[in-house]
């Protein structure tokens, strides 16, 4: 049996910090992801949008941020398993200890001294449009993220929604669409308030009170008719490429069968991250406490949080700060993904 010091599920952000800090505090560390490839939702979801709420970095692409992030990650050789969802969690004891094994879709194992849970929202697929025709236009104008900007260069552009992967693409894509108007339901944003400044000094056309009503085209989308929800006002617009940011159906799948404690999706945690059932460990977005916030920028402090915490629970001889890293031996060199 290889037994690993700490196992983090989920390869996003949160994760591959996790991961280097747990190099960094001399642990054998495993990460698994169900995703082919590292950076969670950074590289599936929303590869070409920038981001601006990570320290240091004015903005950055989120692939560029996934791709330095995995070099971070990488320095200290983790074991990386990818493309498996994680399917069973059983506890093991031993001299009056928890073990843990993990069992993937493919029957392997895993086995560990302890887990940390970075799996963000989860599996996670967006809300669908709920219009007749819509599906059979998923391939042929309809998208619920974008993964490569350069096809919609020079395109007419309708993006529905009103927080804030509605507004950051609307922002994102001013220079490369043609022509971009903007639809929400109602008069408010759920966005940053520089987001929502920006958004107004953009060209972008801004209709609020308007909703989707229907497709047209065949078999690509030419045009789409939106409604004014108050007053019922109709209006046909040439659109080559829709945009939805109707939000995320999340689902922790087999996690929810572990006996965590859980509020609606998230994870209940304490100050040091630790969840209910000794050895167990969740950071980033998964995660719920008092003041809790989304963010990347929280899921690094809280990763940090975590690993030392689990370096203290397998090596309770260890200190829970080690010090800065400044102070600690330099990382090797660096290895490429």
């Amino acid at each position: 049996m290889d037994l690993f010091d700490l196992t983090i599920i989920g390869g996003g952000p949160t994760g591959l910090f996790a991961a280097y800090y747990s190099g960094l505090r001399g642990m054998k560390t495993k990460i698994l992801d169900a995703l082919p490839q590292l950076g969670g939702q950074l590289t599936a979801l929303y590869p070409e949008k920038y981001i601006y709420d990570v320290a240091g970095l004015p903005k950055v692409l989120a692939k560029d941020l996934a791709s330095d992030l995995v070099e971070q990650s990488l320095q200290y050789g983790p074991e990386v398993c990818l493309g498996k969802k994680i399917t069973a969690m059983e506890i093991l004891t031993e001299n009056g200890r928890n073990l843990f094994k993990l069992t993937n879709e493919s029957g392997q194992q895993h086995h560990t001294k302890a887990i940390l849970l970075t799996v963000g929202i989860g599996a996670f697929a967006p809300r669908k449009l709920s219009l007749p025709d819509a599906k059979r236009y998923e391939d042929s104008g309809v998208l619920y993220f974008v993964q490569n900007k350069s096809l919609l260069k020079d395109k007419k552009l309708l993006i529905v929604g009103g927080g804030d992967s509605a507004l950051d693409w609307v922002l994102n894509l001013e220079g490369v669409a043609k022509d971009i108007t903007l639809i929400h339901r109602r008069d408010q944003f759920r966005a940053h308030e520089d987001s929502v400044k920006k958004l107004f000094e953009s060209k972008a056309k801004i209709k609020l009170f308007y909703e989707l009503k229907a497709l047209h085209g065949n078999p690509y989308v030419e045009a789409a008719t939106i409604y004014h929800n108050r007053t019922k006002e109709e209006e046909t617009l040439p659109v080559d490429f829709i945009l939805l940011n109707l939000g995320f159906i999340a689902n922790l799948g087999a996690i929810k069968q572990w006996g965590l404690e859980i509020e609606k999706n998230d994870v209940k945690v304490t100050s040091k991250m630790e969840t209910n059932i000794p050895g167990i460990y969740a950071a980033g977005d998964i995660v719920v406490y008092p003041g809790k916030l989304k963010l990347i920028a929280t899921g690094f402090g809280e990763a940090t949080v975590a690993v030392n915490a689990v370096k203290s629970y397998i090596d309770p001889s260890a200190k829970f700060f080690p010090g800065h890293s400044s102070d600690m031996a330099p990382p090797p060199a660096p290895k490429k993904p």
